[in-house]
């Protein structure tokens, strides 16, 4: 992999990610952009001890732009976009409407592919393990900066999901806190350890396996399978089988097996539906462990995958359980979620 490091018009940092050592990157930003203007902030909720951001300035963000305007496409014909080369493999900028920035953490976006009409699924194991290799390296640059705390990889893909441009694209937080979620799950793994003696997450996939019923793809390396108490309709999980804490710490073998995993449970999301149904609303997920954190070598990375879409047309709203309580109803159960997925194999 070649990085290549550069900055926008307005000085914020635009990286290239290529599979070639003899690329080269040297077009310039050539637009007349005024100054990044943000207004970050982290307020802390007195009741329930967890923090929100607060950034009124992403009001003003690009809002489904015709695909002629899209500002993840390359530059071409006088048309200037975020990227200012003629093409890409794998592009990384600084959000220019962030929802965290300076002392509140960073916020980047990652460009899958210069192919504005494509998305995750269709792409080459080649570039997949790009991608990969970017989130990588983005882990470890995000662990040098003082205010991270925590990194966050993660794509929305659907206009049902609150996505507002159409290329195949997805972000990376840097959280100056631990996330509440994260917090339970350490907690839950301490727990855990004081009780039985054992590793939560390494219990979780040996039950997995050990049932049998909710695995959708036992790979070599990587292990996929929808979880016991799965929260949305379709959601599947997956684990490395050597556990490691952050994406940095996967061996070579983990990361050459996990194009071809996880580009194949993206395809069988499509599928589930059936035939002639729209391209599956889903968020796809990387749980790392936090920097520094007690009970950080506990924890065991994952990725989790989920729809929102719970049949043909219909959408799992969350309605008073689960926004009011932050109960889930799930209306699939496990079981019959993963038998579908098993169905839906490409081969």
């Amino acid at each position: 992999m070649k990085k290549t490091v550069t900055t926008l018009a307005d000085g914020r940092e635009l990286l290239y990610y290529d599979s070639h050592d003899d690329v080269v990157r040297d077009a310039v930003d050539q637009r007349p952009l005024g100054a990044v203007s943000t207004s970050s902030e982290i307020r802390r909720d007195p009741l329930l001890g967890d923090s929100v951001a607060i950034a009124s300035h992403r009001q003003g963000r690009i809002y489904h732009p015709p695909a002629d305007e899209c500002p993840l496409c390359p530059s071409r014909d006088g048309r200037r976009s975020e990227i200012p080369e003629a093409d890409y493999e794998v592009a990384v900028f600084e959000n220019r409407f962030p929802s965290l920035a300076g002392d509140s953490g960073r916020c980047e976006v990652v460009c899958f592919t210069s192919d504005h009409d494509a998305s995750f699924a269709d792409l080459t194991e080649e570039q997949a393990a790009l991608v990969l290799a970017a989130w990588t390296d983005r882990t470890a640059e995000f662990a040098r900066l003082p205010q991270v705390r925590q990194v966050f990889c993660f794509e929305n893909r659907g206009a049902e999901i609150g996505v507002t441009l159409g290329h195949p694209h997805g972000q990376i937080y840097g959280y100056p806190f631990v996330t509440p979620r994260t917090e339970l799950m350490l907690r839950s793994a301490a727990t855990h350890r004081a009780t039985t003696g054992r590793n939560l997450f390494d219990d979780v996939v040996d039950r997995e396996e050990a049932d049998g019923s909710r695995v959708v793809i036992p790979g070599e390396h990587w292990i996929a399978f929808v979880p016991y108490a799965a929260h949305w309709p379709y959601e599947v999980h997956l684990y490395p089988r050597r556990r490691v804490p952050d994406l940095r710490e996967l061996d070579d073998a983990a990361r050459a097996e996990f194009p071809r995993i996880y580009l194949e449970l993206l395809r069988r999301f499509d599928r589930i539906f059936g035939p002639g149904e729209p391209p599956t609303p889903y968020i796809s997920a990387w749980h790392q462990a936090p920097f520094e954190a007690p009970g950080r070598e506990e924890f065991g990375l994952h990725l989790e995958l989920f729809t929102i879409r719970r049949t043909s047309g219909k959408l799992k709203f969350l309605a008073g359980s689960e926004s009011g309580m932050n109960v889930f109803i799930n209306d699939v159960p496990p079981e019959a979620a993963a038998q579908r997925l098993r169905e839906v194999a490409s081969e």
